[in-house]
């Protein structure tokens, strides 16, 4: 079992900036990939950024050059620095682990309880 715990959220003007990390439990953190999905107001869970257990990492065109994902495989930490932020990027932003890199939520074993992303106009 593998447990997740989100922290960084909050409320910020649009063009700030705010850090989210992911602590997450359980020995096998450096073999799985980690991921941050988002879910805006009234719309579905959508993929944001994903780490790979290698060196990989991959982007959702709205947030790419704006969002970087990292991960310390030593403190079983995946982190989000999101810069530049808009009013769309509202939502509660929920760190993800699993297996293997998958696009969809559905492909994801292991979730945090979410973390409210706030940007203000």
């Amino acid at each position: 079992q593998v447990q997740l715990v989100e922290s960084g959220g909050g409320l910020v003007q649009a063009g700030g900036s705010l850090r989210l990390s992911c602590a997450a439990s359980g020995r096998a953190f450096s073999t799985y990939a980690m991921g941050w999905f988002r879910q805006p107001p009234g719309k579905e869970r959508e993929f944001v950024a994903i780490r790979s257990s290698g060196y990989n990492a991959y982007y959702a065109d709205s947030v790419k050059g704006r969002f970087t994902i990292s991960r310390d495989n030593a403190k079983n930490t995946v982190t989000l620095q999101m810069n530049s932020l808009k009013t769309e990027d509202t939502a509660v932003y929920y760190c993800a682990g699993g297996p293997r890199v998958g696009f969809s939520p559905g492909s994801w074993d292991y979730w945090g309880q979410g973390t409210q992303v706030t940007v203000s106009s």
